[in-house]
């Protein structure tokens, strides 16, 4: 289970055999004398992988981030406790799936063998009704995997399935990107479930748990991101929806063996030092403003968030085009998110699954309960004979009170799993952020491509155009590497293979009804 490596084969990156592969342009194997200096601003998933694949191509890279480490919104800080042991405080869960083909490719840099991945064996959906859903059981090939799931899921009735609207679902049979963003990006989320008229509960337990992953309201979110996401996750993949997760906090696992890399590769990184200014030279360079220092550079990789990048466009007037700048300009953060870690003096009972997506308990969204797989959590949690669980919230109101908000989780943590109410909390801390991409209804002409107006600039992050079927995470890491990829084609180097799943939908029959459905 390979990803080739920089310039490498075309072998496939996982079980599915009709994983679609994304040739890498020809040209020379890398840089010999002179090489060109590049900068990368933002040092999370994106810009490690396009300063990554930049530098081992030769290139004198530069790699910026305001933060004082890699990672982005995987990074991860010490704290310590009141207990006098320092931990690692982080922005939360995030589940590594294995149809994750080119942030694996990534990460095998460093970790050939993905060690510091670990499997967990359900990714559970609880409902405050009391519905549960489990995906542990369901064939992970298409179509057996949505029947499956039907037949499974204690949500689907048939009396449920007598009444859906088979019609309006088609488009989930055969998704094509960027034509899906065509024909749903003016719909929303919500609007499209209606449609379907999906079960109530199972809306809440198969589509909203997965669009909250968004950070976002699904009466808010683009209908296209949540059937590109139901293509990535299920219909389109035989990967299934299990996942990995890191066997220890992000910077041990990731981060920092990352940044040893690239500093063998000659990569220069400045933590703690954001991109303020751009300006275009006459002689096709760019004078790059870091804090107070402005250094030349032959191009530049922006791989910030959309508020980072709107700020830098905002900074540089003479970046790009004006449509280029306004849709820039015109691009929205999704709304604030908590993530709560809790030390408890006891331990979670020995049921309790690994992670557990939620709905209907108030602003809980899921539950993790970490000790079960992160080696940091689990040494706490042996010493102490306590736990390390951590909760999440999204999409929280503009108007909420977040000390309201965080004790209202905790509530619902006591309702889920009642051992924890008699639980001492023994540390706890709180990050809330409100600096994730938002996919909004007719959004999506306003997002960026790889390529910028300027052929030195190129963009990458999760909210990039990349005219490929990936999303989150892996559309991070895919766009960094395509924003490599254009500049090292425009200076005659041979670019990096890359994987997704299928582009279009698994089905001949599908697809064609499909078709029949959009006449």
């Amino acid at each position: 289970m390979m990803l080739p490596r920089a310039g490498g084969t075309e072998r496939g990156p996982g079980r599915d055999r009709r994983a679609a592969v994304i040739p890498a342009h020809g040209g020379r194997a890398r840089f010999t004398g002179q090489a060109p200096t590049a900068a990368v601003a933002g040092g999370g998933i994106a810009g490690i992988a396009a300063a990554t694949l930049l530098a081992e191509r030769g290139v004198r890279v530069t790699l910026y981030e305001r933060e004082p480490s890699l990672g982005g919104r995987l990074s991860g800080w010490p704290t310590e406790l009141s207990d006098g042991t320092t931990v690692t405080m982080s922005r939360g869960f995030h589940a590594f799936f294995r149809q994750y083909y080119n942030l694996r490719g990534l990460l095998r840099r460093v970790d050939p063998g993905l060690d510091a991945l670990t499997r967990l064996p359900d990714y559970p959906l609880w409902h405050s009704s009391g519905l549960q859903d489990s995906f542990a059981r369901v064939p992970r090939t298409p179509p057996l995997s949505a029947m499956g799931f039907v037949a499974l899921s204690p949500t689907f009735g048939l009396r449920d399935l007598v009444r859906m609207n088979p019609r309006a679902a088609l488009p989930l049979l055969d998704v094509r990107v960027p034509e899906v963003h065509d024909r749903l990006d003016g719909v929303s989320a919500t609007d499209f479930l209606n449609r379907i008229r999906f079960p109530e509960a199972a809306h809440h337990l198969a589509f909203e748990v997965f669009s909250r992953s968004f950070f976002a309201d699904p009466r808010e979110l683009s209908a296209a991101e949540l059937v590109l996401m139901f293509h990535i996750y299920f219909l389109g993949s035989s990967e299934g929806l299990l996942f990995d997760v890191p066997d220890e906090p992000f910077p041990a696992a990731l981060w920092d063996p990352l940044h040893h890399y690239l500093q063998g590769h000659g990569v220069r990184v400045r933590t703690g030092t954001p991109v303020r200014e751009v300006r275009p030279r006459p002689d096709g360079g760019l004078d790059i403003t870091a804090d107070d220092r402005t250094d030349r550079y032959d191009a530049l990789v922006l791989a910030l968030d959309s508020g980072g990048l709107s700020r830098v466009v905002a900074a540089s007037p003479e970046l790009g085009d004006a449509d280029w700048r306004a849709r820039i300009a015109r691009l929205r953060t999704a709304p604030a998110f908590l993530v709560s870690r809790l030390w408890l003096d006891r331990p979670v009972a020995r049921d309790r699954p690994g992670f557990l997506g939620t709905s209907g308990y108030g602003p809980l969204d899921n539950v993790s309960v970490l000790d079960r797989w992160e080696g940091e959590a689990a040494r706490w949690a042996r010493r102490t004979r306590g736990s390390v669980v951590e909760l999440h919230a999204y999409a929280v109101a503009s108007d909420a009170d977040r000390t309201t908000v965080q004790a209202e989780a905790l509530r619902q943590l006591h309702r889920i799993y009642p051992e924890t109410r008699s639980a001492r909390v023994v540390d706890e801390r709180h990050a809330w952020r409100a600096d994730c991409p938002m996919f909004p209804v007719g959004g999506y002409r306003d997002r960026p491509a790889v390529r910028s107006p300027d052929p030195a600039v190129t963009v990458a992050g999760d909210m990039v155009r990349t005219g490929l079927p990936v999303a989150l995470m892996e559309r991070a890491a895919t766009s960094g590497f395509l924003a490599a990829n254009a500049l090292l084609e425009r200076w005659g180097v041979r670019g990096q293979t890359l994987w997704t799943v299928p582009r279009t939908g698994r089905s001949a029959v599908l697809r064609r009804l499909a078709a029949l459905g959009a006449d």
